[in-house]
């Protein structure tokens, strides 16, 4: 929605929005968009209470429902991992059996406990959508906003595609609006602003008006978190980073459907997420969020993965393989390999360097640009098998990887394009070089959908037989012409 409608909501509705318990607020003070008297959070509650299915381009809902499908077909890849099955026993253990099925397991769970299990599995790989200008794994908490809350409903296809579009819309702009600004604190943006997006997707579902949706961002203010300690040593935390988002993004809306207070400024006030979550909240641009809202949408922003690793690390797996089959390269030729690269990116992916020259496990492996290129270089590939036990033990890979650096890169188009480029230097004394000006699978260098549907057949089918795949593709395709989530979720058990 532009200001002017914004305001135009807030006189129109500054009865409900400015009233608590029958006492009166002083009006909205002068937000961060300029000419207007609207907080951030009353754009967004004018965006949910506004939003009209039929109003959204043609394309927007295709691509919508191609990343439902990608998320999908990861959910179904991770079952059987070693965090998968924990997490399942210990939410079973603490929360016990429910009604919310579990994407490729014999097993349903309550409604919060099946988002963030759901949650874990989709993002649990790291081969999920980003959005890259604000470095969000969107879907991952989308989607199990809209299966959990879409149920716990009775939403229609229609209604459920609408409320995962909100809350990917939502963390995508709050996203955008930090700037990176999330990174240099400590924090996954992923699992701070991915709770925004799925209390404001859930919202929508639980039939929010005025007053709820903004207690709704308010109260989850105070729920959103996400460190990147896991980066010092692999640890299994950011799996559950978008998943614990949806988890509490639900909750919020159901504590504001109940009458819950929140406060009212949580994203520009004074202990709001851009003063409290960013190490220089001058560096966010509010207006992100508000800009054309309603009318452009950031859906088509977000990148799908061709690799399960890290997103910043896809240009070098790319630029690797290019030079590996241009030049014929084998490991033998390599005297080194280096990666140039963001300094912004460098803190994610190559650091600290030795813990990336040797990996400890696979979740080490998918955020090691070391790794990333010396497996690619001996394998010609990077796949879920190259983060299997037998590659990162591979000695081939790993003297690859102790010659591998990094070096800051200038020409870097991060974060518009999340580049790269690797240079070579062989044992035969050549130089060779080759730079990814845009990372494959952003708008601007697209998969193509049959590219998509490759890759869910492919992660879906380690779970499940290839006609129970189909028959999630053709339910996920046709969403919106479904009278029950039902007929999505039952697709989703293993059979």
């Amino acid at each position: 929605m532009t200001g002017s409608a914004c305001l135009c909501y807030v006189q129109t509705k500054r009865a409900s929005l400015f009233n608590r318990g029958g006492k009166a607020m002083n009006d909205a003070t002068t937000g961060p968009m300029s000419g207007t008297t609207c907080t951030l959070s009353e754009a967004l509650a004018v965006f949910v209470e506004a939003f009209d299915l039929d109003q959204v381009p043609r394309d927007v809902l295709d691509r919508a429902k191609l990343n439902i499908l990608d998320a999908l077909g990861i959910g179904f890849a991770s079952v059987g991992f070693d965090f998968a099955e924990r997490l399942a026993s210990a939410l079973s253990e603490i929360g016990g059996t429910g009604d919310y099925p579990i994407i490729g397991m014999d097993l349903c769970l309550s409604q919060r406990d099946s988002a963030h299990l759901n949650g874990t599995l989709i993002h649990g790989l790291d081969y999920d959508d980003t959005h890259s200008g604000a470095v969000v794994h969107t879907s991952a908490s989308a989607v199990p906003t809209m299966l959990a809350a879409g149920l716990a409903t009775d939403a229609d296809g229609r209604r459920a595609l609408g409320a995962f579009l909100i809350a990917s819309e939502a963390a995508s702009r709050i996203g955008a609006a930090a700037n990176g600004g999330f990174h240099q604190k400590g924090f996954h943006p992923t699992g701070v602003v991915g709770a925004f997006g799925s209390a404001i997707g859930a919202g929508y579902l639980y039939g929010l008006k005025g007053d709820q949706l903004l207690d709704a961002q308010g109260i989850v203010l105070s729920q959103a978190s996400a460190s990147l300690e896991f980066l010092d040593d692999g640890a299994w935390t950011k799996r559950n980073h978008p998943a614990w988002a949806s988890a509490c993004g639900q909750t919020a809306a159901m504590m504001a459907k109940h009458g819950y207070l929140g406060p009212r400024k949580p994203y520009e006030g004074r202990y709001g997420l851009f003063n409290l979550y960013m190490r220089d909240p001058a560096m966010a641009d509010p207006s992100v969020i508000t800009e054309g809202l309603g009318r452009e949408w950031s859906m088509m922003g977000i990148a799908f993965k061709p690799y399960p690793a890290c997103h910043f690390n896809h240009a070098f797996a790319d630029a690797t393989l290019a030079l590996k089959n241009e030049h014929k390269l084998t490991p033998a030729d390599i005297k080194s390999m280096t990666a140039r690269i963001h300094e912004d990116q460098s803190n994610v992916v190559c650091e600290p360097e030795v813990n990336k020259m040797r990996p400890q496990n696979a979740y080490d492996a998918q955020f090691s640009v070391h790794y990333i290129m010396s497996a690619s270089m001996s394998r010609g590939q990077f796949t879920l098998d190259e983060l299997e036990d037998d590659a990162l033990q591979d000695q081939t890979i790993l003297n690859l990887c102790s010659k591998s650096g990094y070096e800051i890169d200038p020409e870097s188009a991060y974060p518009t394009y999340y580049s790269g480029e690797v240079v070579i230097e062989t044992n035969d004394g050549r130089r060779l070089a080759h730079r990814e000006a845009i990372n494959r699978g952003s708008a601007d260098n697209p998969v193509s959908t049959a590219d998509i549907e490759a890759k869910f057949f492919a992660n879906a089918t380690r779970t499940v037989e290839r006609a129970q795949a189909e028959r999630v593709m053709d339910a996920v395709m046709s969403l919106e012409s479904h009278g029950s989530l039902d007929i999505l979720a039952n697709t989703l058990v293993k059979s």
